[in-house]
């Protein structure tokens, strides 16, 4: 079965406008997430797909492979989807372009999730919340499971609601790490998926594939993901990774 691990890569940001090229210990981010993921045991080729020919450039530069994609593309998924459709996969994994530090055994677990759940379309991490705060920032994600491992429901709200008022400690909450992994028959009908009114309604497209009905297995995980939104975001992220380069 191949596996490919995809890392879509978009110019345009909000907060950040070309945060994918800023550098971080003398080499563009982009490249410290594609460097990771190539440390992945189970990833057979791992690909940038981009909307803009700066990082089309750059990416090139540091010898990865590259595709071109629309810019109009609404996420990264349906980038990877438009992009990625007649490749020669079996599992596609999208690994995000602003999250440095991705753990190559997290990749491989998503990786592992499907090889040995034929029933399940799509795959993705949660870790427990253990910062009460976090429990009710609407940008940390939540989401909650069943005993199968199942997901039940994403949100930016509080899931589950404390209706007893019970201590943060009696609670397990899990926050919602964004890489996926799919099967490609899975990903290539995608866009065919209509936007649902859940996903408009909390912006979060995994919930598009839980209201067309798919199953989303989710591995718990230790890793807690650090992506760069915000300028803040990046300085912090670079102290880690230089922390983490100098105790190497």
């Amino acid at each position: 079965m191949k596996v490919i691990g995809v890392i879509p890569a978009r110019w345009a940001s909000t907060r950040l406008e070309g945060k994918v090229l800023a550098q971080i210990n003398g080499k563009p981010m982009i490249q410290h997430v594609w460097e990771r993921a190539k440390q992945s045991r189970l990833l057979e080729e791992v690909f940038v797909a981009c909307d803009d020919e700066r990082i089309f450039d750059a990416v090139q530069e540091f010898g990865a492979k590259v595709v071109m994609t629309s810019k109009e593309a609404a996420s990264g998924t349906d980038r990877i989807a438009k992009a990625f459709k007649h490749a020669a996969a079996d599992i596609i994994i999208n690994i995000q372009g602003d999250e440095p530090l991705i753990e190559p055994a997290l990749i491989d677990s998503l990786a592992h999730a499907l090889i040995e759940d034929k029933t399940c379309s799509v795959a993705t991490a949660a870790k427990l919340i253990k910062n009460e705060a976090d429990v009710r920032n609407p940008n940390v994600v939540k989401v909650v499971f069943d005993a199968k491992q199942s997901a039940l429901y994403f949100s930016r709200s509080v899931i589950p609601f404390n209706r007893d008022e019970k201590s943060f400690e009696d609670i397990d909450y899990y926050k919602h790490i964004g890489i996926y992994a799919y099967r490609k028959n899975f990903l290539v009908g995608f866009n065919d998926l209509p936007e649902s009114s859940l996903e408009k309604t909390e912006k979060l497209e995994q919930l598009r594939v839980l209201e067309a009905g798919y199953r989303i297995r989710v591995v718990e995980t230790d890793y807690d993901s650090v992506g760069v939104d915000t300028p803040e975001d990046f300085d912090r992220v670079k102290e880690l990774m230089q922390s983490e380069e100098s105790n190497g």
